[in-house]
C-alpha cells in the first residue's frame, strides 16, 4: 500500500495500513477509525524497555501516518535511563514523566493533540500480544490499557514443587 501523501488531519487517526514487520520496525497498531472516542487509540509493543532504542522507529512510525510528534510522555520507573529528549530525523522530541504505569504512552502531536498508546510488555508471547493490540483499538474499547493486558495475558507458569 503507498505511503499517505499527507498526514492525517488533527482530532483522526489515519485509515488501516497493512505491511510486513521489518527488523527495526515499531509494532504498532492505530484504530482504524476516525473516531476518537475510545480510551485507547492504540497499541505497541517494543521489543525492550530501553528508550533510546524503542522510541524513534516509534516515532517514525507515528510522524508518517499521523504528522510530527513534540512529545512523548512515559512513566520513567517503567522504563531504563530515560532522557529529557530524543532527536528523530533531526527532529527534537521531548520525553515527559507521567505516572501513567508501565502500560501506556502518551504522544503529544502538534501543540495539543493527545494519543494514549497500550504498552505491551517486551516479554509477551506473540499470540498474546496480538491478542492485547486488538482488543486495544477495537472501535468499542471502554477497558484501560492494565485492565485489558491483565485479561488477555497469560499468567506466569508458577514452579510447583514435584511431590515424592
Amino acid at each position: 500500500m503507498a505511503e499517505p501523501e499527507t498526514p492525517t488531519p488533527p482530532q483522526l487517526l489515519p485509515d488501516e495500513i497493512h505491511r510486513a514487520v521489518k527488523p527495526g520496525t515499531a509494532l504498532l497498531r492505530l484504530r482504524t477509525t476516525h473516531s476518537r472516542e475510545g480510551v485507547l487509540d492504540g497499541a505497541w509493543r517494543p521489543r525492550s524497555r530501553d528508550v533510546a532504542t524503542e522510541l524513534p522507529a516509534l516515532i517514525r512510525a507515528l510522524t508518517t501516518h499521523l504528522g510530527p510528534v513534540t512529545r512523548v510522555g512515559l512513566d520513567t520507573d517503567a522504563w531504563e535511563d530515560v532522557p529529557t529528549r530524543v532527536v528523530v530525523d533531526d527532529r527534537v522530541v521531548r520525553l515527559d514523566s507521567f505516572p501513567v504505569g508501565d502500560d501506556t504512552v502518551l504522544i503529544t502531536r502538534g501543540d495539543s493533540d493527545h494519543f494514549a498508546l497500550m504498552v505491551v510488555p517486551p516479554d509477551t508471547t506473540p499470540d498474546a500480544a496480538r491478542d492485547a493490540m486488538a482488543r486495544a483499538v477495537r472501535a468499542d474499547n471502554v477497558t484501560q490499557a492494565a485492565e485489558i493486558l491483565v485479561a488477555t495475558l497469560p499468567e506466569p507458569v508458577a514452579h510447583r514443587p514435584e511431590s515424592a
